[in-house]
């Protein structure tokens, strides 16, 4: 039986799960809190981090083995392990790229405190803070200034981020009895138990504590106190959905690592594009949407078909003698989205046209015996004519538009039969898709009897 269960628990694997078993477990894991698919959620990042970090242990046979025979500690290189020599604070910088969760209780892989496992890695920097930001298809052709006041945790400048006063030392912590962890027992199926280690929840993971009458009078002990800052962002022309703006060193600073040699995280803001009414963008390129009269599809046109997302007016001439039939595309090369980083190169914009007929009225107070010389003759009947010709009943009401559908946000919004020569925001590198080789073949058919 493992001495340490933790890892297997973060990937909710039992301790005799197959290599292949750990494989799956990962991969479903990392698929779940990916930061990506989690942009509103700021723990998503610290998770993902964990995940890798346990798998890369447990996908090893070897690490794998040193970690069910002496835990966390053998990784390290602790007491009883065969890691000697090996700095501990090395293998979890690599494998966490900035810890685990800290703070509340939870699992954690490093505990502060005398006694703990090493006193915890040393981080190059601190904990990111994400923050998603809501820009819209204008912000992002144009281009947007942001100017906003943020408050941050930064290291308490009288105590230094030790939280007592000066000559004040903290005692150990009672509960933990200084370990910065206690055990947890947790049933598992009938008649069995795990234990796993927890943050100790009254002396946060530091397995030490200050009197009150020691504290520092100007954090209380927390450590860390509460800056305000005057900070300002720039929405480049040509970003896209999810791109992020980082303002370096500006985040906060932990206050279960408030070490003043240690830089401050990032506030790294990410990109939300909203829905726009008129244009969806697809690489560089922009795609809309214009209605013309049954008379400009077959006469022609010159007039503004648009306004565009930096208030100017388009206007185009149709060519003459050209016959414009309904989802008909015109491109307008460099009406697109500005290039990232070289906002003067700009993609194409695809204009599809929908042609509007006229409506009931208008065919009832026409002059039909003036119109049809002018219109294309009437088709004749099938030929050769079918032996059998039933002539089924029908009622106003049956004409509907069966092409007339809502299109979710991210999905293709263009009919590609339309297009014979091109194929929209094909010069762009499509995202590339997150598959699990595991679950191919698993899914529904795509068409099911109701």
């Amino acid at each position: 039986v493992p001495v340490d269960t933790e890892l297997y628990e973060l990937l909710e694997v039992p301790p005799t799960a197959s290599d292949a078993d750990v494989k799956k477990a990962y991969r479903k894991k990392a698929k779940e809190h990916h930061p990506d698919k989690n942009i509103n959620d700021p723990e998503a990042s610290k998770r993902f981090q964990e995940i890798g970090a346990a798998y890369e242990i447990l996908s090893d046979p070897q690490t794998r083995e040193v970690y069910d025979e002496y835990g966390l500690e053998g990784i390290a290189g602790g007491q009883g392990g065969p890691g000697g020599g090996v700095d501990p604070a090395d293998i979890f910088a690599e494998l966490f790229g900035g810890g685990g969760r800290g703070g509340g209780g939870g699992f954690s892989f490093a505990f502060g405190g005398p006694g703990g496992m090493g006193g915890g890695p040393r981080r190059s920097r601190q904990q990111d803070s994400i923050i998603p930001y809501e820009v819209t298809l204008e912000d992002l052709y144009n281009g947007k200034h942001v100017k906003m006041n943020m408050e941050k945790e930064i290291v308490c400048a009288v105590c230094r981020g030790s939280g007592a006063k000066s000559g004040a030392k903290p005692k150990p912590c009672i509960k933990c009895e200084g370990k910065g962890w206690t055990t947890s027992t947790t049933p598992i199926g009938h008649s069995s138990f795990g234990q796993a280690r927890v943050v100790c929840e009254e002396c946060e993971g530091v397995g030490e504590k200050l009197r009150e009458k020691d504290r520092c009078k100007k954090c209380k002990a927390k450590k860390t106190v509460k800056e305000k800052k005057r900070q300002e962002i720039f929405v480049e022309k040509g970003m896209t959905d999810r791109q992020r703006i980082v303002l370096t060193g500006e985040g906060d600073q932990s206050a279960s690592l408030p070490d003043p040699d240690v830089p401050a995280g990032d506030v790294i803001f990410v990109l939300k594009l909203e829905r726009h009414s008129a244009f969806e963008r697809s690489g560089n390129d922009l795609s809309t949407k214009v209605q013309i009269t049954l008379s400009e599809a077959l006469l022609g046109f010159d007039r503004i078909l648009l306004t565009h997302l930096d208030g100017r007016g388009i206007q185009v001439a149709s060519t003459a003698g050209k016959v414009i039939r309904p989802n008909d595309t015109m491109i307008l090369r460099g009406e697109g989205m500005p290039h990232y980083k070289s906002p003067d190169r700009k993609g194409d914009l695809y204009v599809v046209f929908d042609v509007e007929f006229p409506d009931e009225g208008w065919a009832k107070s026409v002059d039909k015996t003036a119109l049809y010389p002018l219109l294309p003759p009437k088709k004749p009947d099938l030929e050769p004519r079918p032996a059998v010709v039933d002539t089924p009943a029908y009622e106003e009401g049956d004409f509907v538009d069966v092409r007339a559908r809502s299109f979710p946000a991210g999905a293709d919004f263009l009919n590609q039969s339309a297009f014979s020569s091109f194929q929209f925001g094909a010069d762009e590198d499509a995202e590339e898709a997150w598959t699990d080789e595991d679950d191919e073949g698993e899914g529904e058919p795509e068409c099911r009897t109701q």
